[in-house]
């Protein structure tokens, strides 16, 4: 049936959605990506931490010394001046990693129809399929998921560490602290890939159940079709009645020319002259039944007729409707002018319905 909503949705109902806020995403990978990154940066961080806590305790007894006020002020400032570096390495690369999981994700701009209420949400049914659906169920499950393998993972490196540190008595305090960075940074490094590995399988559900929700009928299709590109039916309308306007300005037109060009029955060519707008112009043409309301306007307004037929194909081939007439053509169609302007001079135009023929 057609109402049934199996096809895949268009690139235009996909950038709508996109524009509602409404693409698959997982806060996961947002927070992994941060974790991840921020822990690759805390060495940076704690070199920094080290080196300003160093310089600081350094310049600490000769204070205390001597606790002038311009004294301790300097130390101070220097303390804070130095916090920024210990703090940006960590604070940046966390940035960063929220800006490279949100444009992985597609929500790079801010979808304000997200945050416009909605009376829906306050509809019972809704929060109980929120609650009890199959989304709340993974969820659910994906929750259970992350605590187990978590928890595995810790175990893991803490069950590792412990030996390490049991028989570290007799070591010295920077092995067991180069020991226990390491198993700590080891720790960090699983726990980020295990849960990037969720976050992944989190995003395949949420765009599995978003194109769901997007796709579309047979209809629905078909009718955004139409909105998009117009009724078809329509369109030939305006389209018809747009040509039919064009031919009543073009017949009347013919009124005021000076002949029309015939061959002599199929093809008509209305021709008028002004000198002060240069050379002559083409002011209607047509073939077929359009020639015979060309010539027959030109009778009803005595518009006289002159067969020429080698001048009117060219002319209706090579001359479009209001251009003057090419260089090529202007010795012809002068001399038809200056035939017709004699004709007249003389009074020898024929009312009747038989063109004239220009003498060789």
């Amino acid at each position: 049936m057609s109402g049934e909503k199996t096809e895949k949705p268009t690139p235009k109902k996909l950038e709508e959605a996109r524009k509602e806020g409404n693409t698959p995403r997982t806060p996961d990978l947002s927070a992994w990506l941060c974790t991840g990154a921020g822990a690759l940066m805390i060495p940076m961080s704690l070199s920094a931490g080290q080196e300003l806590t160093t310089r600081v305790f350094r310049r600490l007894p000769d204070v205390a010394a001597q606790p002038e006020p311009a004294r301790v002020l300097a130390l101070l400032v220097e303390t804070f001046a130095g916090v920024p570096a210990v703090v940006a390495p960590v604070a940046l690369a966390t940035v960063l990693a929220a800006l490279v999981a949100g444009a992985a994700q597609g929500s790079t701009k801010l979808a304000t129809k997200k945050l416009t209420p909605k009376l829906s949400m306050l509809n019972p049914i809704n929060g109980f399929k929120q609650h009890w659906g199959p989304q709340a169920i993974w969820e659910g499950t994906k929750t259970l998921l992350k605590a187990v393998l978590l928890g595995l993972v810790l175990w893991s490196v803490v069950k590792g560490l412990a030996p390490a540190l049991v028989g570290s008595a007799a070591l010295p305090l920077t092995t067991i602290l180069a020991t226990t960075a390491a198993s700590i940074s080891t720790m960090i490094i699983v726990v980020v890939v295990v849960g990037l590995l969720i976050a992944a399988a989190d995003y395949a559900m949420a765009r599995r159940r978003v194109m769901n929700k997007l796709k579309m009928s047979k209809h629905d299709i078909k009718q955004e079709h139409k909105n998009s590109e117009g009724d078809p039916l329509l369109k030939g309308a305006i389209r018809s009645k747009q040509m039919a306007m064009s031919r009543n300005r073009m017949m009347a037109d013919v009124a005021s020319a000076d002949a029309v060009i015939v061959n002599p029955t199929h093809i008509a060519v209305a021709v008028r002259y002004d000198p002060a707008n240069g050379a002559p112009r083409v002011v209607a043409k047509g073939s077929g039944i359009i020639a015979d309301k060309i010539r027959e306007k030109a009778r009803e307004n005595g518009v006289p007729l002159v067969r020429d037929v080698p001048l009117a194909r060219q002319m209706y081939k090579d001359v479009k409707i209001g251009d003057e007439i090419p260089v090529e053509l202007y010795a012809a169609v002068a001399k038809v002018l200056a035939f017709v302007m004699n004709l007249r001079t003389r009074g020898a135009l024929r009312a009747s319905s038989d063109p004239h023929t220009v003498p060789g």
